[in-house]
């Protein structure tokens, strides 16, 4: 696929994290950076859509429709990674269209993707929506799905010497990277799934409806008041952990998943001695939404 060719594989690599509440605890901390791979199509998104679109041209669809927010990573890269391959795009927004796009939304319209509009009580009637356009190839928010779990199953083979990790973290929003990391981690590693949305507790389903596996937890305590809500302390930490580590975090999924990370290791939840990798699943782009000057690396 075209999009394919545009992405970086070679340049996603770990980051190891070194700070004095690692040391106190014995602990280390590997960061998976797959927001090297592409600034749109970036992190775990690539992984997540790369079976639907090749199912999708295999079935000879032409346009795919798929859901999202005004803030969606999701949106963005399944609209990019359509221009790119060739294939028309629609996305179903969730809400009333505004006055001014975010520039999550801006981007996508850029690349083409055609934006829909739809209150937020159709948006909870989704198979609706579908029947109504049986001319595309629907992919789901997120990319939820067994396809998607396939593809996200294909993170853990960009970390090498994979078998010294004793814990995997990472964010959790639909469950799907959640479910494929489930699939290829070792018997011996469990698996933290971080969520980012509040009072998210039907996640445990929706992720054990992709996964056989049940060698995973996931912590709600994090979401810091809800999706994409970014408190001046979330902010304050995201500012931290640049110039101390030069690792950018996003506000929705990464900055939520290393604050967690820190805090299990500190509250010995994570016990002395393990060693742990955190997948960083991209989504840099959501800071656009933030006043220029907030985040240094912007």
């Amino acid at each position: 696929m075209m999009a394919e060719d545009k992405l970086q594989f070679d340049n996603i690599h770990t980051q190891t994290i070194e700070s004095e509440w690692l040391q106190e605890k014995s602990v280390t901390l590997d960061v998976l950076r797959l927001d090297k791979v592409h600034p749109v199509i970036s992190g775990n998104k690539w992984f997540k859509l790369k079976y639907y679109l090749q199912d999708m041209t295999a079935r000879g669809f032409t346009e795919l429709g798929t859901f999202g927010g005004a803030y969606s990573n999701h949106i963005v890269a399944t609209a990019y990674a359509a221009c790119l391959s060739g294939i028309k795009s629609r996305g179903f927004i969730r809400g009333e269209e505004p006055a001014l796009l975010s520039p999550t939304l801006q981007q996508a319209k850029a690349y083409e993707m055609q934006l829909q509009f739809i209150s937020r009580a159709d948006y909870q009637n989704k198979e609706i929506i579908k029947n109504m356009h049986p001319q595309l190839y629907w992919i789901n928010e997120g990319g939820y799905g067994m396809a998607g779990a396939k593809g996200a199953s294909e993170i853990l083979s960009f970390a090498y010497h994979l078998t010294k990790y004793s814990h995997i973290v990472c964010a959790t929003g639909t469950g799907t990277m959640l479910a494929g990391i489930c699939e290829s981690a070792l018997a011996h590693q469990q698996v933290i799934g971080i969520s980012v949305l509040k009072n998210n507790f039907s996640i445990t389903r929706e992720v054990n409806a992709l996964t056989q596996k049940r060698n995973f937890i996931i912590l709600h305590d994090y979401h810091f008041g809800g999706y994409a809500k970014h408190p001046p302390a979330l902010i304050n930490f995201i500012q931290h952990t640049w110039h101390a580590h030069q690792l950018p975090l996003d506000i929705v999924y990464t900055s939520k998943t290393f604050y967690a990370t820190r805090e299990l290791v500190m509250r010995n939840d994570i016990k002395e001695g393990s060693k742990i990798l955190m997948i960083h699943s991209g989504g840099l782009q959501g800071n656009l939404s933030l006043p220029a000057g907030v985040l240094p690396f912007l």
